[in-house]
């Protein structure tokens, strides 16, 4: 089995037209009915904060006008939340929560629009994962990710959901109950791309809520979800594109990230074992794996360099996930 050695192109990959049409129809301004202006910029964030508050100030005299933000979901068709699925193919699924905060903390601006938290990457990057595990695998998938809360009945319908960028996590003890017993129950969760101590610790607090008395534990280099398929030294680490260089160190700036950030330099997996030692969870911090997804036609070393790796890494995953 080998891994993909170019990228999708941009000229002729659905995804890449789609993502364009998205464009087309994004503003580059926050509505008023998403902005929570109430927290100052944080001083961390320096110089790049500060020229994001004046972008928005800038821009308000269009905010008023704007009725709504669109989100990924809104703009793509079909990505609904409850959106019905195929039982009988491989389903991503996205995981919708809310976060804490302001601009730059809950909502952040890129490439033309404001993101939520829970919404970095979706949905090029599972798009192009789950087109990648089709051609690396026989496992069936389907093109599209749907998007999910944990309190959802359906959940179960899931074996592996995926959360992104949960640095600033809020939860309710209803959420914290229901990943609980979707955990219990079978259910696989892979929470990706947060980096430094705070934001690690934004997801143990619902952790410790969902799995009470399982601490988690750094898988080391030897552990089989690292050569399930591919054989792997080391937990890759892959920075977001801003950040990402053709050569040289690999973590991402500390203003980036929420304080304290602690170590930014070390990535890991991270895991939830259960008492009869199945790996019920796991967070691979200090890495944001799905960005070599979603990113691959972002140029040949860039995908060369993190996307490939990104790739084995996740392929390991699914094994794993589906064969224990």
């Amino acid at each position: 089995m080998t891994t993909p050695t170019r990228p999708l192109s941009d000229n002729g990959s659905w995804v890449w037209a789609r993502r364009a049409w998205c464009r087309s129809l994004q503003v580059l301004v926050c509505p008023v009915a998403t902005m929570r202006m109430s927290n100052p910029c944080p001083a961390r964030m320096a110089v790049p904060g500060l020229l994001l508050w004046m972008l928005m100030l800038a821009t308000m005299p269009l905010a008023l006008a704007t009725p709504a933000l669109a989100t990924a979901a809104e703009l793509m068709p079909g990505m609904q939340p409850a959106a019905p699925i195929d039982l009988s193919r491989f389903n991503m699924a996205r995981i919708r929560y809310d976060s804490v905060g302001g601009m730059g903390e809950a909502f952040y601006a890129f490439e033309g629009r404001v993101w939520a938290r829970w919404e970095t990457d979706f949905p090029q990057a599972e798009e192009n994962f789950t087109q990648r595990l089709a051609e690396l695998t026989r496992i069936h998938t389907t093109p599209r990710p749907v998007i999910r809360r944990l309190t959802d009945p359906d959940l179960g319908d899931f074996p592996l959901v995926f959360m992104s960028d949960a640095g600033y996590l809020r939860f309710s003890a209803e959420e914290a109950e229901a990943l609980g017993s979707y955990l219990r129950n079978g259910g696989f969760l892979w929470v990706d791309d947060f980096w430094g101590d705070a934001e690690w610790l934004s997801f143990e607090r619902l952790m410790t809520k969902a799995l009470p008395g399982i601490r988690w534990r750094e898988l080391p280099a030897d552990h089989p979800i690292f050569h399930t398929v591919y054989d792997l030294d080391e937990m890759p680490q892959v920075p977001a594109r801003s950040f990402a260089e053709p050569r040289g160190p690999t973590a991402e700036p500390r203003f980036a990230h929420r304080y304290p950030q602690g170590s930014l330099t070390h990535a890991s997996m991270r895991g939830y074992v259960d008492e009869q030692g199945r790996l019920l969870a796991i967070g691979t911090h200090n890495t944001d794996i799905a960005d070599g997804w979603e990113r691959e036609a972002y140029g040949q070393w860039y995908f060369e360099r993190f996307s490939t790796v990104s790739y084995r890494l996740a392929v390991n995953v699914i094994i794993y996930v589906m064969s224990h």
